[in-house]
């Protein structure tokens, strides 16, 4: 199997493009979210890989981050989500977003995904929640604080109820991530300086 492809970008298309790697050309279906987050055309790229094989086709999926492919692995063991379907939950929501909705039970979230209605949304929670790692899931709002340094484990604990008290008042657990993302989170803050900053953002 082919585990990353490393070569220079040579065609970026809305979902789709071609990493070129020893005069070779590699098509590979990624979400919006990598799109928009990749080098200009004629810069180097690393890509990690999914290789789908049908018996009438052969396509590459492709994302920039090891999380991103595991993510994408796991929403494709659920019966009815293709990697099509996978492709366009993680266009909509990052890795961490698609985690802690998964934990919050936010069916609303995953459903704006193109194809995916309420019921298979549902399904999916269901199907992948026993497998998510709340920690993990909120790991992204730890990012550094104001002076770059690590947040604290106490600011970490803070930062995680801050979340799930967005998710009590209402906000969905995407909403409430994004915006706690948004917070310098720093060592002295408390769970309510949390909040009041992270309502803000909303």
């Amino acid at each position: 199997m082919i585990h990353f492809i490393k070569g220079i970008l040579d065609t970026v298309s809305e979902n789709q493009i071609v990493v070129e790697n020893q005069g070779i050309g590699f098509e590979i279906m990624v979400p919006l979210s990598v799109v928009s987050a990749l080098p200009q055309t004629g810069n180097d790229v690393k890509i990690y890989t999914y290789m789908y094989v049908r018996e009438d086709c052969q396509q590459l999926f492709g994302f920039l981050t090891k999380d991103e492919l595991a993510m994408f692995k796991l929403l494709i063991t659920v019966s009815g989500i293709g990697p099509k379907g996978a492709l366009g939950i993680l266009s909509v929501m990052d890795a961490d977003a698609l985690r802690f909705a998964i934990l919050a039970d936010d069916a609303v979230s995953i459903a704006k995904a193109p194809g995916i209605g309420k019921k298979t949304a549902g399904k999916l929670i269901l199907e992948l929640k026993d497998k998510m790692d709340f920690e993990q899931a909120v790991e992204g709002v730890l990012d550094q604080g104001a002076a770059g340094g690590a947040v604290s484990h106490d600011a970490g604990s803070a930062a995680n109820e801050a979340v799930q008290a967005l998710v009590a008042l209402g906000y969905t657990g995407a909403e409430a991530m994004k915006a706690v993302k948004k917070v310098d989170v720093m060592p002295d803050m408390t769970v309510e300086d949390i909040l009041k900053a992270g309502l803000k953002n909303i």
